[in-house]
């Protein structure tokens, strides 16, 4: 009887298991707690109330107050119990794995306030828009008919007015505002109406917890989306309404709008401005796309498909092609490719394929492959295929492949062509640099000391890369007391590696030769073939056969200087001319860095 009893007991037990085992875990929302919260701040609140209850919370930290005071009475509460009386209505929660995650209930409606039959061609519609999250009204916000291109902004107290064709069946109102999802509403045009619209604000990536980690991979919930167009101001690309030339010209509510309304674009054949805003296409034309475009002053315009011209300038929000022709400037927010020509400046915010040219400066913020030619200053932000020319500077960030010349500075950060100005500099080069001054950053850079049959003192600077540097000269015939001379010049040079400490660096210069008076014209033309050996990273040895070829103008000595530079028997006469001499001669020194 005993043993019965021990059986039937262990069986119970076993049953008892088994239904547990089987059984759905209970959820979080459903577990109870037991709390007595006293006028303490909502995350402090939050967070005792998951420590006990063994899950997290996460929510977005702009839905709560969180610092706001709370209480809840002494007591034991499901979850969804002290949620609710500790946030009220408006919230909603959602479990996933170990997380309940808090969120507004936005409201997504349109409310018609009122209704009037239209008595003429036009119908007004008037109202508010309002945020769906908190129910405040909304400024600045954007609403328009996209077919008609009819458009205007609320004021600051949410509150807008728009009229409209009454001759169609049906009408599309669009609203959007930066920050909040668009929205359309569809309208019947036969009636004045009154409307209230709600816009549900875009969730950003700004998340608390109550965890350390908040993880929702592969749980299956649908949380919403960050939008494309809803990215923080700072995160987004540049666009042409923050340029400097943008802000001088275009007032503060197209500017407005067109942060609003990002996706809309639309496109027709032509379009006739005569200051932004005064156009054929209305206050919507910064959302056409025109084949093309003609402004008496200035235009604001979608973009241009075949050609624009302007009186003073041309402002485009996407791509210009073909042609675009400004008196003053043009400015293209996405990518130019044809010709592109302004009086005194063009700006690419995006790429430019073909040819830009403006009285003072181009700006393209991307890549450039074609011709780039200002009076003063071309600027590029990312690669270049191509010839960039410009009267004073040349810059370009990134790699450059064909012609930079310059009145006086060139830069680019990897040369992979020719620079020629008065100073170039590149981090790096594959190319040549041919200018007074050649820097390359990551390239070739020596000073020497040398000597030679003209003058016994010669300190020189050579910088470029080793397909051509540039050297920067000066000498003297020291020690001499009857035999003085100074000299300074530039010159041309490139190694051609022989061994893997030996190499040959054939040099071309042209020094001037100061004899006692600057009456006279002394010019020194060598041409130095020297054999370099490296005794290590940063000296080395060098010594070779020079040709000079020297022109002189002066027939008399001065006391004190050296006449002629070399003597009789070593100087030769050259093509039967008096002044031009010439004589093979030799050079020896030391490179230092």
């Amino acid at each position: 009887m005993t043993i019965n009893k021990s059986i039937r007991r262990y069986l119970v037990l076993l049953i008892l298991c088994m239904c547990a085992y089987n059984s759905p875990a209970q959820n979080i929302l459903g577990r109870t707690v037991s709390v007595d919260i006293r006028q303490q701040r909502l995350d402090d609140a939050l967070s005792i109330i998951s420590n006990r209850a063994n899950f997290s919370f996460s929510y977005n930290s702009n839905i709560l107050r969180r610092d706001s005071l709370v209480s809840l009475p002494a007591g034991d509460y499901t979850i969804r119990q002290a949620l609710k009386q500790l946030l009220g209505t408006g919230y909603e929660y959602k479990e996933s794995g170990n997380y309940v995650i808090l969120r507004r209930v936005a409201i997504r409606l349109t409310s018609v306030v009122q209704q009037n039959p239209a008595t003429d061609n036009t119908i007004t519609i008037t109202g508010y828009i309002v945020n769906g999250g908190t129910g405040e009204k909304i400024g600045n916000a954007s609403i328009y008919e996209p077919v008609h291109l009819a458009s205007t902004l609320t004021n600051k107290e949410g509150k807008f007015s728009i009229k409209l064709k009454s001759r169609h069946r049906t009408a599309s109102l669009s609203v959007s505002k930066d920050a909040f999802e668009d929205t359309t509403v569809t309208i019947q045009p036969a009636y004045n109406m009154q409307l209230e619209i709600s816009l549900v604000p875009v969730v950003n990536a700004r998340i608390q917890s109550t965890a350390n980690i908040y993880q929702l991979a592969d749980s299956g919930l649908a949380m919403p989306v960050i939008d494309t167009f809803s990215i923080p101001p700072m995160n987004r690309p540049q666009t042409v309404e923050q340029t400097r030339l943008a802000k001088l010209f275009l007032t503060a509510r197209q500017k407005a709008q067109s942060l609003n309304i990002r996706k809309f674009f639309t496109e027709k054949s032509m379009q006739v401005s005569v200051v932004p805003g005064l156009s054929t296409n209305g206050s919507l034309g910064s959302q056409v796309i025109s084949k093309f475009s003609f402004n008496v002053l200035g235009g604001y315009t979608g973009g241009v498909e075949v050609a624009e011209a302007g009186g003073i300038f041309n402002i485009n929000r996407k791509n210009t092609q073909f042609a675009q022709v400004a008196g003053v400037f043009n400015l293209t927010g996405g990518e130019a490719k044809g010709v592109q020509v302004a009086g005194i400046h063009n700006t690419v915010l995006q790429q430019m394929n073909g040819v830009q040219v403006a009285g003072i400066s181009n700006h393209v913020k991307h890549h450039v492959t074609g011709l780039q030619a200002a009076g003063i200053s071309n600027i590029n932000g990312g690669d270049f295929k191509g010839v960039q020319l410009s009267g004073i500077i040349n810059y370009n960030a990134g790699s450059f492949k064909g012609l930079q010349a310059a009145g006086i500075v060139n830069y680019t950060k990897n040369l992979r062509g020719v620079q020629v100005g008065l100073i170039n500099i590149a981090d790096s080069s594959d190319g040549y640099s041919i200018g007074l001054v050649n820097i390359i950053l990551k390239g070739y850079h020596k000073v020497s000391v040398s000597t030679n049959e003209t003058t016994n003192l010669n300190i020189s600077f050579k910088t470029g890369s080793t397909k051509l540097y540039s050297i920067l000269q000066a000498g003297t015939n020291a020690g001499n007391r009857n035999g003085k001379l100074y000299t300074a010049g530039y010159g041309l040079g490139t190694e051609i590696k022989m061994l893997n400490r030996l190499s040959v660096n054939p040099e071309l210069s042209s020094s001037f030769a100061y004899l006692g008076n600057w009456d006279h014209s002394n010019i020194l033309n060598r041409f130095n073939l020297q054999c370099n050996f490296n005794l290590g990273k940063k000296f080395s040895v060098f010594a070779g056969p020079s040709f000079t070829l020297y022109y002189s103008d002066q027939k008399t000595a001065v006391d004190g200087y050296k006449f002629p530079v070399v003597s009789q028997s070593t100087g030769k006469r050259m093509f039967n001319n008096d002044n031009l001499t010439g004589w093979i001669g030799w050079n020896a020194g030391i490179h230092l860095f």
